[in-house]
């Protein structure tokens, strides 16, 4: 297709519908006296794509050169204003709708390829018998061996019912197996697990964004858990992105009355604003903890901010990310599209969720390091000034730099080591499952039985396998480890050798399950739930 006129024709449709907006930004492009029109510009970019087209002395991508202009000119509006390419305004629509078309698996990318760490069940993943530790090798004929996750993930997925032939390497096979898998709907849900902690504390992990299904998962999950016994609960939003604003409201309305304002919408240029309230849906009266860190965002912090303002429970983790700027998507020609920014956020009682962004670095405004552990604080961007907001209860708390936590905790963290022993504990239980590793053949497993739960002492790591795992890596020329590095991390290997195993033998929610027990932060909120019970009964007094 010749993209010269869709380029055009895309720019044209950007600047008759958002010009307002634009001009107030772009300086005069010939004379004081000369007005930017839609015509000026479409006239403008024409001419200079003409001129790069016949004179550049390589070859000229239109494609390319169009994602880029129309990109350039929303990231001189602010960070979030996007173009969405036809693959990634597909993608959206998919994540929203928490489903898309693929083969419906979790893959993880190790040092020589990537393979297969879970199947999501009822996929077509399953049906064709794809299983932990499968290699890929190939797709669609083209070599994967060296590929990214992010390149398998976008090879594999496509239209409903159309096949995709895989190559993978199986270690219970001594040559490569072929299959062709129909591609069909794989969910994506928001809470990709949720169990029982110590002390009657129920976890909830709330962290695959805000989407159609948000609200309905949550009232599931937290029915199950109350039937387990369940006296107070754990909302982990660490490196949920945000989404659907209505789903975020909610949520919010599991835990606060009706009625109240969860987030006012300030639309720009003097348009009216309106503030959300909550609904009643059932509301809890559990303690409640909720987790944030630096990829808590938007949607995330709009749920954080509520429970935050109202003292409705303790929010325990580090500064989320900042993202307090609406966007409405537009849908473009050919496919494309993008988001523009059309309003602002802000919490119940006034705080703008919205970092500052006016260095105009695109770079330091996604890299503003809130989780970095880096002990020079000059290597951490300053924390924005922010605006103090007074609290009905007295406290005081800042708008302008995202949510803070009531108690920060540092994130678990990793190092060299523990990366080369995460890659060895992968390896060995790949080949543990298969029956290969002598004297531990009991372990052999044909396929994961999809438990989302580990309960206590399930997958125990006794000596004898420690043991053996240590021989494992002996053998491995590759890891650069020795008996001298495990044994100073005795207790990681556990924890990771475990972790595998769970996943391997039922699912990668169960693995997390593994990971989470041992976590800081989650620590941290177990202990701090008196803290919450007495927020919950303050609460209930000024509601009383």
């Amino acid at each position: 297709m010749n993209k010269k006129f869709p380029l055009v024709a895309v720019i044209l449709i950007v600047a008759g519908s958002v010009i307002g907006g634009l001009l107030g930004r772009m300086p005069s492009m010939t004379s004081a006296s000369t007005a930017v029109t839609p015509e000026l510009i479409k006239s403008e970019y024409a001419e200079a794509f003409e001129v790069v087209n016949s004179n550049f002395a390589g070859k000229v991508d239109g494609d390319k050169i169009s994602d880029a202009a129309m990109q350039g000119m929303l990231w001189t509006l602010d960070p979030h204003s996007s173009f969405f390419t036809r693959e990634e305004f597909r993608k959206l629509g998919e994540e929203q709708a928490s489903q898309f078309y693929g083969i419906g698996v979790s893959i993880l990318q190790h040092r020589d390829g990537v393979y297969v760490q879970s199947v999501v069940p009822g996929t077509p993943a399953e049906k064709a018998g794809l299983r932990y530790g499968d290699r890929f090798v190939s797709v669609e004929g083209k070599d994967a061996k060296d590929w990214t996750s992010s390149e398998v993930s976008r090879n594999v997925r496509g239209e409903k019912g159309t096949p995709v032939k895989i190559r993978i390497e199986r270690a219970t096979s001594s040559s490569p197996i072929d299959l062709e898998i129909v591609r069909g709907g794989v969910p994506l849900p928001s809470i990709r697990n949720y169990f029982m902690l110590p002390d009657s504390v129920g976890y909830v992990g709330l962290t695959g964004g805000f989407q159609e299904t948000t609200a309905d998962e949550l009232k599931q999950s937290i029915a199950e858990l109350k039937k387990q016994g369940m006296k107070s609960l754990i909302l982990d939003l660490r490196g949920n992105p945000g989404g659907i604003l209505e789903q975020a409201v909610q949520v919010v309305s599991r835990f606060v009355p009706s009625g109240k304002t969860v987030v006012s919408v300030k639309a720009a240029r003097g348009a009216s604003s309106r503030e959300l309230k909550t609904y009643d849906v059932g509301y809890e009266t559990l303690p409640l903890v909720v987790m944030i860190n630096g990829g808590s965002a938007s949607a995330a912090e709009i749920v954080a901010g509520a429970v935050q303002d109202y003292g409705r429970g303790l929010v325990i983790g580090s500064d989320s990310f900042g993202k307090g700027l609406v966007q409405r998507v537009f849908r473009l020609p050919f496919g494309t599209g993008l988001t523009l920014t059309t309003a602002r956020y802000y919490t119940p009682f006034g705080r703008s969720l919205q970092r500052d962004y006016s260095s105009g670095s695109i770079y330091d405004y996604y890299t503003h390091l809130a989780d970095s552990t880096d002990p020079d604080p000059s290597a951490v961007a300053p924390k924005p000034a922010g605006s103090p907001v007074n609290m009905p209860d007295g406290r005081v708390l800042f708008g302008g730099r995202g949510i803070e936590p009531d108690i920060r905790v540092a994130a678990a963290t990793g190092n060299p080591l523990k990366a080369r022993i995460n890659e060895a504990s992968f390896f060995f239980v790949r080949q543990l499952v298969a029956g290969r590793i002598g004297g531990l053949e009991s372990f052999r497993t044909e396929k994961q039985s999809f438990k989302s739960t580990v309960a206590a002492g399930e997958f125990s790591v006794n000596d004898r396998l420690l043991e053996a795992f240590k021989a494992f890596t002996a053998n491995d020329n590759e890891n650069g480890l020795t008996v001298e590095n495990l044994n100073s991390q005795i207790e990681y290997c556990r924890t990771r050798i475990r972790e595998e195993l769970a996943t391997a033998n039922y699912s990668t929610e169960a693995g997390v399950q593994v990971l989470l027990e041992t976590d800081p932060q989650i620590l941290k909120a177990i202990e701090s739930m008196s803290q919450a019970a007495k927020l919950t009964e303050t609460a209930a007094v000024m509601r009383s």
